[in-house]
């Protein structure tokens, strides 16, 4: 299954973007997703993820109250939306799917994730 990240951008400071992770298969609604970034010279940090039914959302202490997770299974596609962004939020967005939210959230044994390859976003005045 690959997943395609699209939606990234500039965007100044305070404003909103929506990302998407779009799915090639429908396996992409028996899987959690996930959501991480990646800013130069820094490790890849979870963002947010979400259960397979959508039921149960995870979210990293730094996007909290600013980021929502979403997704449609019928679309076979996740979303990100981004409000009251900052320059720290600057990164390469990933999404990547595995068969346990928890295990996203942990970044437990990533290598086994499907990755997707990114969209950029940039926050700047």
């Amino acid at each position: 299954m690959q997943l395609v990240e699209s939606g990234g951008g500039l965007v100044r400071p305070g404003g909103s973007l929506r990302l998407s992770c779009t799915a090639s298969e429908s396996t992409f609604s028996n899987l959690a997703i996930g959501w991480f970034r990646q800013a130069p010279g820094l490790e890849r940090e979870f963002v947010a993820a979400i259960s397979w039914k959508g039921g149960n959302l995870y979210y990293a202490d730094s996007v909290k109250g600013r980021f929502t997770i979403a997704r449609d299974n019928g679309k076979n596609t996740a979303f990100l939306t981004m409000s009251s962004l900052k320059p720290e939020d600057t990164a390469v967005y990933i999404c990547a799917a595995a068969p346990w939210a928890p295990r996203l959230v942990a970044l437990d044994n990533p290598q086994e994730f499907n990755w997707g390859l990114g969209t950029q976003v940039t926050v700047s005045s």
